[in-house]
């Protein structure tokens, strides 16, 4: 398997991409905690793009899931310290498929880095999978896709991105 080559700054990446007016399918982990489960590969098969919203835990997680298709991470807390984690953004600001969006690991940090126009924050780091729109911008917490923690679910969520509409679904991985 290819080396991943992390992004190159480590405070904010701001990132557009568009890929046009069709929907695309975004598999959204996190909280893997160094354990990528063969549960949520299979969920993952068929996404055009994969985001990781931190607690990696390993860095070839991050190879694994690059594999399937192209991935946008962040660090978490967890990932502190760890070689392969040095370059790993902490904040992303990125433009999906339309959608301003805001990447960050725990949802205490986002006031700080909300931009007004932002329509899309993905989160992790609680371990609670949460789908809330507030006002005009949804909130995704995939929940935990490692290691279960006391009694939660184990969790990611696929998101159908249209240019006028966001369709979440939970996946539950262990049923």
């Amino acid at each position: 398997m290819a080396a991943w080559n992390p992004p190159l700054c480590k405070a904010v990446q701001i990132c557009t991409t568009h890929t046009g007016n069709h929907a695309v399918k975004v598999g959204i982990i996190s909280d893997t905690h160094g354990l990528l489960r063969p549960e949520a590969v299979a969920a993952l098969q068929g996404c055009e793009r994969i985001i990781h919203a931190g607690d990696i835990g390993k860095g070839d997680i991050v190879q694994h899931l690059s594999a399937i298709a192209p991935v946008q991470v962040v660090s978490g807390n967890n990932d502190a310290g760890m070689p392969w984690a040095d370059s790993v953004a902490d904040v992303l600001h990125f433009d999906l498929e339309g959608w301003p969006t805001l990447l960050i690991h725990d949802m205490a940090d986002v006031p700080a880095a909300l931009r007004s126009d932002t329509r899309l924050v993905i989160t992790g780091h609680s371990h609670k999978p949460l789908i809330q729109w507030r006002g005009e911008c949804l909130y995704i917490n995939p929940g935990s896709a490692g290691r279960r923690r006391f009694k939660l679910p184990v969790t990611l969520v696929v998101l159908d991105v249209q240019p006028h509409a966001l369709q979440p679904q939970l996946i539950d991985l262990l049923p």
